[in-house]
């Protein structure tokens, strides 16, 4: 009731998604004290003990056959425009490269320190436990972190350890796990994504052959009368032949976030059947897109059971409906710009976005900031909720991708407001790392505002549940609210990658070594406060000094975190992107070029 009354229905039930569907409940330990664990002798993975055999997904029948498959586009890739800038105009000195190496190889050492320990302890599982030392395997059992990690590890030349780990990849049972239902957009994201990368990267055959194995099973989740997939799959029920037909509340992100990747599968194999699966979603997607209650963007709940992408009044940038949104301009870079429909789908969605979903928050600099909130529709009347989330902080890259891939110079100043405010973000908290889940003040519109800070006891007055001080300043006080939080929802660090992601972005794409300096800051509070025996840990609370500790560490602390820090202090060639463009979980995807033979 508490959300309800500070926040309001819509707001309350977004909260609530996000602690369920983008975080799990392990049990944590908090502690801010030395880890207590003590390494044991490595052993061997027991055997699984297997409920059931193993499904070959290739010889299991689809019931729900398509005749004639959507195939690629068959026109020759274009010309696409520069997106990095031109380094070569700018002479690094010898001191800026010494201090931008000693960081990299900073980086470096910790990614290695980490899959180490995760080699060591908790092999093949799906991630380990940086404070204890125990294992998860909430991904399926499919070693989520060393599939995750793979291209990392190529990117910062850790060949001996990928050319080993890949023996393991092919043991790999993608036809058994023990979850009764799988996440379909987090396994295609991270397995099928990291798998695709790493055979980019090296061109490991084996490693196509086990994304095969991934997408052949993911694609028995779009075996539905309709073929829109199922986002939480029975995987059993599907692999003994049970009907199966697609949910009526799906989120917008896990249905619209796999583009990308089934259209790599079926660029590198030749098999239309990966695209064609996706593109339908697609086209839908596109053809109801002037049909919603907010014109150009879709709600971030949808129904693939009926296929309709309009029935709901809340829309968002943020999460649920995130990554939909930044695969837009990706996949026109992917299919080297011979589908204008995905520069047509991002211009309007944008558009409708900077026009209703973007604020900006009110700080004591007047800086010229902009943030992504969540927007219910009522009628004819708008209303956007000021929330920061730290997963939202993607937006500034992708603002910059769609500047660049489409020449729309507003979304170049857009994209580096998004990623000040992040970085502003980073900076105002005590241990100089940005919450998962906070509220802004908001200014009265996008041009210009002035620092009021009656307005900001207010706010933090009226948003006071009763068990609360009615004096703003000690509500202040005792909620650690920097300076225009009115704010703090959720208090956790969950070592995301977010932020960095927009940074390196940014850097790569306006070669201003002020963005390489917010990264170090950025890096040096993590690592303060996350750095353990084993690895980096989840943090509970960000406001505190010394903040309290949280036994996990998410595969994408590898795969994502660490690869952009890495990229940041890399040289500007090391997976240019000219050349690569990154998936959700950033795996890099390489760009067709307009001389290649049938452009892949």
């Amino acid at each position: 009731m508490a959300l309800l009354r500070r926040y309001g229905l819509y707001t309350a039930i977004a909260v609530v998604l996000i602690y369920m569907l983008y975080s799990f409940s392990f049990p944590y330990e908090a502690t801010d004290r030395p880890s207590p664990y003590k390494p044991r002798p490595k052993k061997p993975r027991p055997e699984r003990q297997q409920a059931y055999k193993s499904f070959d997904w290739a010889k299991i029948p689809i019931k729900n056959k398509v005749d004639s498959p959507i195939p690629l586009p068959t026109t020759k890739p274009t010309q696409l425009p520069r997106i990095q800038y031109d380094f070569s105009n700018k002479k690094e000195d010898a001191t800026a490269r010494n201090i931008r190496e000693t960081r990299r190889e900073e980086v470096r050492k910790q990614f290695l320190k980490c899959w180490r320990n995760y080699r060591t302890y908790a092999w093949m599982h799906d991630e380990i436990r940086p404070i204890s030392g125990e294992v998860t395997d909430h991904f399926g059992g499919w070693a989520a972190t060393l599939i995750d990690a793979l291209d990392t590890l190529w990117i910062m030349g850790f060949e001996e350890e990928f050319n080993s780990a890949i023996e393991d990849v092919e043991m790999i049972d993608f036809g058994y796990t023990d979850l009764e239902l799988v996440n379909v957009f987090e396994t295609n994201i991270r397995h099928l994504g990291g798998l695709l990368s790493a055979y980019e990267l090296s061109k490991d055959e084996r490693l196509l052959a086990k994304a095969k194995e991934v997408g052949e099973m993911l694609y028995h989740a779009f075996d539905t009368p309709n073929h829109m997939p199922i986002t939480r799959w029975d995987f059993r029920g599907a692999g003994e032949g049970k009907p199966q037909v697609a949910h009526d509340q799906v989120l917008l992100a896990e249905i619209g976030s796999m583009t990308m990747e089934f259209t790599r599968l079926t660029q590198l194999t030749g098999d239309p059947k990966y695209y064609d699966a996706v593109t339908r979603i697609t086209r839908l997607m596109e053809e109801q897109q002037e049909k919603t209650k907010l014109a150009g963007m879709w709600p971030y709940v949808v129904n693939a059971k009926k296929a309709d992408f309009t029935e709901d009044n809340s829309f968002t940038l943020n999460s649920m409906a995130d990554s939909m949104y930044e695969y837009l301009p990706k996949m026109y870079a992917l299919l080297g710009g011979q589908d204008y429909i995905y520069q047509k789908m991002y211009e309007k969605s944008m558009e409708t976005a900077v026009e209703h979903a973007l604020f900006r928050p009110s700080t004591p600099e007047d800086a010229d900031l902009l943030a992504s909130g969540f927007v219910r529709v009522e009628g004819s009347t708008v209303f956007v909720d000021s929330v920061l989330q730290h997963l939202s902080c993607y937006t500034g890259g992708m603002f910059a991708l769609g500047s660049k891939l489409f020449d729309k110079k507003s979304h170049y100043k857009i994209a580096r407001q998004l990623t000040d405010t992040c970085v502003w973000a980073y900076k105002a908290s005590t241990s100089g790392i940005m919450p998962e889940v906070s509220h802004l003040l908001k200014c009265p519109n996008t041009t210009e505002c002035h620092w009021n800070e009656k307005e900001w006891h207010d706010a933090v007055a009226s948003l006071a549940d009763k068990s609360e001080e009615k004096d703003p300043l000690r509500n202040i006080a005792n909620l650690r609210l920097p300076s225009g939080f009115i704010a703090i929802d959720d208090r956790r660090y969950i070592l995301r990658p977010e932020a960095i992601e927009s940074v390196f972005i940014m850097y790569r794409i306006t070669g201003e070594q002020s963005w390489q300096a917010a990264a170090w800051d950025m890096w040096t509070a993590i690592q303060r406060s996350t750095d353990t025996d084993i690895g980096n840990s989840a943090l509970l609370d960000i406001s505190a000094e010394s903040p309290p500790r949280s036994d996990s560490m998410e595969s994408f602390w590898m795969a994502e975190t660490l690869k952009y820090f890495f990229l940041v202090f890399s040289d500007p060639d090391v997976i240019s992107l000219d050349d690569f463009v990154f998936n959700t979980e950033a795996h890099p995807f390489r760009i067709p070029k307009a001389e290649a033979k049938h452009g892949w």
